[in-house]
């Protein structure tokens, strides 16, 4: 993420690169937040004005400078893959514990598949355990978890159903 700012009219906002040329290979997102910005995308030119969104492909070379005082712009970037978080199951999956386990346990089973190497599974089977009423297991689960990644205790402390199996 940064931000590029324009004193004058014709000043450079965003320097002239395509991110498969040496760059990151990020795909990006420009958001000119004030004022105006002449962009040009693979030698097509397009002026945006404050409030628009200007999605970008790795391999488009881009530019862009601006075309009125005062002019900003935000620009956002990251790899062109979205890799989701094992949260994403896990809160999936909560609200299931109880009512459904069986589906619950399904998308546990989809985290399973997808990151088989996350701590995220550890989490996820201790929650299950205290749906099913095994908070020893459960504990158990989350003892070992963080004795292996001690970094995860505080994040778990927080947690509605496995935080008050810490003892805290």
């Amino acid at each position: 993420m940064a931000a590029f700012t324009a004193e004058r009219s014709g000043q450079e906002l965003v320097e002239a690169h395509a991110e498969t040329a040496g760059g990151l290979g990020h795909e990006e997102v420009y958001v000119v937040l004030r004022g105006c910005a002449l962009f040009t995308l693979d030698g097509v030119q397009r002026e945006v004005e404050a409030g628009t969104f200007v999605a970008v492909a790795p391999h488009v070379h881009r530019h862009a400078v601006a075309t009125e005082p005062h002019t900003a712009v935000l620009a956002l970037g990251g790899p062109p893959t979205f890799e989701p978080s094992a949260s994403e199951w896990i809160e999936r999956a909560r609200p299931h514990v109880h009512s459904d386990p069986r589906r619950a346990q399904a998308i546990v089973d989809e985290l399973r598949a997808a990151r088989p190497d996350s701590a995220g599974i550890e989490i996820a089977e201790a929650l299950l355990a205290v749906g099913r009423g095994e908070r020893r297991v459960a504990r158990e689960i989350i003892a070992a978890l963080i004795a292996r990644e001690p970094g995860l205790a505080r994040p778990l402390a927080d947690h509605p159903d496995l935080g008050p199996l810490l003892g805290r």
